[in-house]
């Protein structure tokens, strides 16, 4: 590995989480998370809950820097490759802003990508233009044995949003526990649901971990519009 600090992309979910975690445990010294803070819809990065962010940093202890894509609407036109690349550029421009406040520069970044090439092809590209690595220990791994190392570290898993058939009300806050693991293997092979909700079936926020110091509070209402859902956070605090 190259000199100098590193970056975890942080979104508060439990794939970057698991990737920080990882570079934690690999002794990879990490001085910033950074979270972007996409408003709508977006295909790069995770969307839902992401001023929770704060309150994880705060218990990991890891310095926050926040970053607003600015205004994306005006790429709705666009293929999905352009606007892709058009919503990396704040975080790039963020992450060279930073790279001469970090001990040594920027090593690299840390990314929780399972089996996305989209995200990853970017991100390793971003990269190349930085002049930094990448740390991805999920890419290409099996899902469902992610999903149990997860738990067997001591992750705890809170279920923010949910947008695929055979993912009803219920699942809205649930605990992502073995039980719950188990039914998205029969929903897997039922409806071709996603393990880890890779494919935007569903979105997670990790409220405890053995990376934390304090675990998170969740107060919460549910909304469900017929075939997809959220929460809606009314309340949150570390303990």
């Amino acid at each position: 590995m190259t000199d100098g600090q590193w970056v975890g992309l942080f979104s508060g979910g439990k794939d970057s989480n698991w990737a920080l975690y990882r570079a934690l445990e690999d002794g990879l010294d990490v001085g910033r998370l950074l979270t972007v803070h996409p408003e709508e819809d977006s295909y790069m990065y995770h969307v839902p809950a992401t001023s929770l962010t704060e309150l994880a940093a705060e218990s990991i202890g890891i310095p926050l820097v926040n970053v607003d894509p600015g205004d994306l609407d005006a790429l709705d036109a666009e293929d999905s490759g352009a606007q892709g690349d058009r919503e990396l550029e704040p975080l790039e421009a963020a992450l060279r802003d930073l790279a001469p406040s970090l001990d040594g520069g920027l090593a690299g970044v840390t990314a929780g990508a399972i089996e996305s090439e989209y995200q990853t092809s970017r991100i390793q590209a971003m990269a190349d233009r930085l002049g930094c690595e990448v740390f991805a220990p999920l890419w290409q791994e099996d899902p469902e044995a992610l999903g149990e190392a997860m738990l067997d570290a001591g992750f705890e898993i809170t279920i923010l949003q949910v947008a695929a058939y055979g993912l009803d009300e219920s699942w809205l806050g649930r605990t992502l526990d073995h039980q719950a693991l188990s039914d998205l293997r029969e929903l897997n092979d039922e409806y071709g649901v996603h393990l880890l909700g890779e494919g935007g079936e569903f979105e997670t926020f990790v409220t405890d971990g053995p990376h934390f110091d304090r675990a998170i509070e969740l107060e919460y209402d549910t909304v469900w519009e017929g075939n997809r859902g959220h929460v809606e956070i009314t309340d949150a605090r570390l303990e």
